[in-house]
């Protein structure tokens, strides 16, 4: 009996394929997810949305010029070995700037 030996043809997707696809890929703490978005909201974004979107923008903003300065890097890098619940340093950072405008 001839034996079945699987070949991967391709390792990992993230996001979209492409720019038509209502597919995604993503890949969270090892396991590989896979979704469809089925009604996407076409309506004009709401105050609350565009208020959330330039918290986002200036959380971004923040988070990359905190990791532009040597000294503050060096003290985000300490911070962020002492602590177990991001995986990253960006996303470590991003959380502290985000957290700011929050308050």
């Amino acid at each position: 009996m001839a034996k079945y030996i699987p070949i991967e043809m391709v390792k990992e997707f993230r996001g979209k394929i492409c720019s038509h696809s209502d597919v995604y890929f993503a890949k969270r703490n090892g396991t590989l997810y896979t979704g469809k978005i089925c009604n996407p909201n076409t309506a004009e974004p709401t105050e609350q949305q565009l208020a959330h979107r330039e918290k986002f923008k200036a959380a971004q903003m923040a988070a990359r010029t905190a990791l532009a300065d040597p000294t503050q890097r060096e003290a985000l890098q300490k911070a962020f070995k002492s602590q177990k619940r991001y995986s990253t340093l960006w996303g470590y950072t991003f959380a502290q700037e985000y957290a700011k405008l929050t308050d």
